[in-house]
């Protein structure tokens, strides 16, 4: 080996520990004893685990900005006056989530910058594109609601006076959050195209054999937040005849989307509904419930199917509310399409998994990202590294880190090629 060559392979691997390190000592912010993380939009470990990402990004140069819904932005300005390119994903977590989603990405993203600052500022080659590594604020969606909201309103799709006026189940405002971690600003930026890695959230890589996931499309969501209005009641003394059970109907709606999903998949086109949050009023032993919210989620790959789906959901509503003899009123909504990302970056990102050597298939993204919304404004490319039995949301969630660091050179090879101006024009 020439010592030319010997020197890069320590530097790689010197950037690789330099990764897995910086992972870890992320991990510990909001550390559960389960092995997890819980950092939860907006919170002191939320606040926390943005102040040690500006260290480390400032340590290496760069400059860190915030807009005014707490999306952070570290800027790396390679070529001066040139549009940015944005690659990030989240910090925050779902409460006793696990240490990878979102995180993986946003660090990630700040490794393939930090190495690709080295090779234009030490090097011949000029960069077409600055870069910018963005941690958006509440991806996560469940201290405040909906989830995906930063992007949202990077994005214009969420006016940024409603987001920040929205609250937790507390009373505290999403304004009055960001301002106690110090992470609220005035700055805007204005991108060429978006790149985004993140674990897969799902088996299919593991189950493959693929250390790559080349993300094709999303599937189509349709969230509804839901009140069943019942009267409050001894459960005792009050013969069943006589109830107006809140509890009574929303079982019956979350049976109903269960039964929805087995009735409307099909071998083609899957159907997943869920009803991840459940909130019982009084929720006392000897109280029939007054009210019950609860949050009712569809998905499916195909729009038409996704739409009959939720019009039998809807369909079923009004026999529920008669044989629960409740009210059951719809609330807020968050929906996204079905929709492809862009056909040239997926070549591009093929190209150089090919390059490294690294073993990839076309995938979908069952679940929302916030990728989801940047693919609707500008050229947007979603990878997957592979989850350790499709694992997430949970403390046991785990990536190798094999694979992670796979995905490190991935991403570092691609942000380059379309820092260097291969996937959009300046």
């Amino acid at each position: 080996m020439t010592t030319t060559a010997s020197s890069a392979a320590r530097t790689a691997a010197a950037g690789r520990e330099a990764f897995l390190a910086d992972f870890r000592s992320m991990s510990t912010f909001g550390a559960t004893a389960g092995g997890g993380v819980d950092r939860q939009a907006g919170t002191v470990a939320d606040g926390q685990t943005r102040s040690w990402f500006r260290g480390l990004v400032e340590g290496h140069g760069f400059e860190v900005r915030y807009d005014q819904v707490g999306n952070q932005f570290a800027l790396l300005e390679l070529t001066p006056g040139a549009p940015y390119i944005a690659v990030g994903s989240h910090l925050d977590s779902q409460p006793l989530g696990g240490r990878f989603d979102g995180a993986y990405g946003v660090l990630a993203g700040a490794h393939a910058a930090i190495r690709l600052k080295e090779r234009f500022t030490q090097g011949d080659e000029t960069a077409k594109f600055n870069i910018a590594v963005v941690n958006w604020f509440n991806e996560e969606g469940c201290r405040f609601k909906p989830s995906m909201m930063g992007s949202s309103v990077f994005t214009g799709k969420l006016p940024a006076e409603q987001v920040l006026a929205t609250t937790d189940p507390h009373g505290t405002t999403v304004r009055e959050a960001l301002e106690a971690i110090g992470t609220v600003g005035d700055f805007s930026l204005d991108v060429a195209a978006y790149l985004e890695i993140h674990i897969e959230q799902g088996r299919s890589l593991e189950d493959a054999g693929l250390t790559i996931g080349l993300v094709e499309s999303t599937w189509g969501a349709n969230k509804y937040e839901f009140v069943v209005h019942g009267e409050q009641a001894h459960t005792g003394a009050t013969i069943i005849a006589d109830r107006h059970d809140a509890l009574l109907g929303a079982s019956l709606l979350v049976v109903a989307a269960r039964e929805i999903a087995d009735e409307f998949s099909t071998d083609e086109h899957a159907v997943i509904t869920s009803c991840g949050e459940f909130n019982v009023f009084p929720n006392s032993p000897v109280v029939v419930a007054s009210r019950v919210n609860l949050l009712v989620d569809l998905r499916s790959t195909d729009p038409d199917v996704l739409a009959a789906a939720d019009a039998e959901l809807h369909r079923r509503i009004q026999a529920i509310e008669q044989r629960a003899a409740v009210k059951i009123e719809r609330g807020a909504e968050h929906v996204w399409a079905s929709k492809a990302y862009d056909e040239a970056g997926m070549k591009l990102a093929a190209e150089c998994a090919d390059a490294l050597g690294l073993p990839h298939g076309t995938v979908r993204t069952l679940a929302g990202h916030d990728s989801t919304n940047m693919k609707d404004i500008v050229p947007t490319i979603m990878l997957f590294v592979p989850s350790v039995e499709g694992i997430s949301h949970n403390e046991k969630e785990l990536t190798s880190d094999e694979d992670m660091l796979a995905g490190v050179d991935l991403l570092t090879e691609l942000l380059g090629r379309v820092a260097d101006g291969e996937f959009v024009r300046p």
